[in-house]
């Protein structure tokens, strides 16, 4: 177990029996991505809130960030209020990255129920075209920052560069480059060019690291093999500009939740106390405001939430 708690900036639940949210990715006969490998064994009904606790409660986890999970409902809005009912029962999650059509035009409206939610903290839309330099979907990403929402995306190496821009232009959102650029393939020509597309990136302020998801290009990773991608985005981005996630539970495709928590640990335990404090969980309570000392996701106090009325057990 790390002795530093952490602070999960990326996990999915899901429950593949909820009458109004889809999970397209998990779906019998969904296709299995290119990256990621086989994922039947993740594919099972469900993963709550609470089977996230039960999975982790013995390292050291202070707080979590819940990502997008589901795709393909009919209201993106379903997935907080559901997710919002955990935080209320369990305390768990902490953050909320919801779903958003930027693109759309009542993406405003969109995000405005969801602010309702008082333990949402940002927005993903996660898509594969030329969004980054779509102008319907600049002024979705724009009406972040009226929310104070971090906008979690994770651009193609060869998109870095209209994300670097995409920030300059909106200095009032912080963008949230997920997954360490999510690097696809580990030769030294892939390095060497995700390196220089990161250094670009990392020129803007308001850009800030999740370093999470190794494991879906690297199904065998050790200590060694994650070492580059985690210390380079360390020195690119430094401690007040990065952080820590698992991808949990699809990273459980390649190891176990203390594996990957204690190779963090390993790969930065030179670096001065101050600074792995801040990768672990300093600067992912900032960014997502989650509050000042670590708390004990398992057995911290439940929010309330606000706005639409909600569950949070089954349904």
């Amino acid at each position: 177990m790390a002795a530093i708690p952490l602070v999960d900036t990326h996990v999915h639940f899901h429950d593949l029996t909820h009458p109004k949210l889809r999970y397209a990715w998990l779906e019998p006969g969904a296709p299995v991505d290119e990256v990621t490998g086989p994922d039947a064994a993740i594919r099972a009904q469900r993963y709550w809130a609470d089977d996230f606790v039960a999975e982790t409660r013995f390292h050291n986890v202070s707080k979590v960030v819940h990502v997008q999970a589901a795709i393909g409902s009919a209201d993106p809005v379903e997935e907080t209020r559901w997710l919002q009912g955990f935080a209320d029962r369990l305390g768990v999650p902490h953050g909320i990255v919801a779903y958003a059509d930027l693109t759309r035009p009542d993406a405003a409206r969109t995000l405005a129920r969801h602010a309702a939610y008082r333990n949402l903290r940002g927005i993903r839309d996660l898509r594969y075209d030329r969004y980054l330099t779509d102008p319907a979907w600049h002024r979705g990403y724009a009406q972040l920052a009226r929310h104070g929402l971090v906008c979690c995306d994770d651009p193609a190496v060869e998109e870095m560069a209209d994300a670097r821009r995409l920030a300059e232009r909106h200095p009032g959102v912080t963008l949230c480059v997920d997954h360490a650029g999510y690097p696809r393939r580990r030769d030294r020509a892939y390095f060497a060019h995700w390196r220089a597309a990161m250094r670009d990136l990392a020129r803007a302020p308001n850009v800030v690291v999740k370093i999470s998801g190794l494991g879906q290009a690297d199904h065998r990773w050790t200590v060694g093999s994650l070492r580059p991608w985690v210390r380079e985005c360390v020195e690119l981005f430094g401690p007040d500009r990065a952080f820590f996630g698992t991808n949990w539970p699809v990273d459980r495709l390649y190891s176990s939740y203390g594996d990957v928590v204690d190779a963090y640990a390993e790969i930065i335990s030179d670096l001065p106390e101050g600074e792995r404090h801040a990768l672990f969980h300093g600067t992912a309570e900032r960014v997502f405001r989650l509050g000042g000392e670590p708390g004990d996701a398992h057995g911290g106090k439940p929010g309330r939430a606000s706005g639409e009325e909600h569950g949070g057990e089954a349904a």
